[in-house]
């Protein structure tokens, strides 16, 4: 048994918008995150298109920082939902569209991402294959075939990341 049991943390009370003012506020604040966040985003995808991938790692951080205040942003707006669509059912539009155009971006970065990573996993596997078929003996079987190679013949492939 564990004589020292973790204590958890009460999850923190999320804000709940009583003014319209406050409702404005929280629509701005969210807008304004996504905004930010956005800009960050375009900016890593065409880094990563343009192949600067060391240049794109620098906006980590930053990118970090502005999903931490968009995923807060995104808890005190549905803390006020109800609120908002009884009282501003056209801001929550217009959030609704933002986050439309908002969720698009994000898809095609997340594309760009992605086929990024399977180019650099594409090249990784083929360095490996020529180093693999160089190391591998050229040798026969009786029967002329040609023979598989065994386990000690495989050298495995060692990336640093730090690079």
């Amino acid at each position: 048994m564990n004589q020292h049991p973790q204590r958890q943390s009460a999850p923190a009370q999320v804000p709940v918008a009583s003014t319209a003012a406050e409702a404005r506020k929280l629509a701005e604040n969210l807008m304004d995150v996504m905004s930010a966040l956005l800009g960050v985003i375009e900016r890593e995808t065409e880094l990563v298109r343009a192949g600067k991938l060391r240049e794109a790692m620098t906006l980590e951080s930053k990118k970090t920082d502005l999903s931490r205040r968009y995923v807060n942003a995104v808890a005190h707006l549905k803390a006020s939902q109800k609120f908002l669509s009884e009282t501003a059912p056209e801001l929550l539009a217009t959030l609704h569209r933002h986050h439309d155009v908002f969720r698009a971006m994000l898809q095609i970065n997340l594309t760009v991402l992605a086929t990024a990573h399977a180019v650099s996993e594409g090249i990784v596997r083929g360095v490996n294959t020529e180093i693999q078929r160089r190391n591998i003996p050229n040798t026969y079987t009786s029967a002329g075939r040609r023979a598989a190679p065994g386990p000690r013949h495989m050298t495995p492939l060692a990336v640093s990341r730090s690079l």
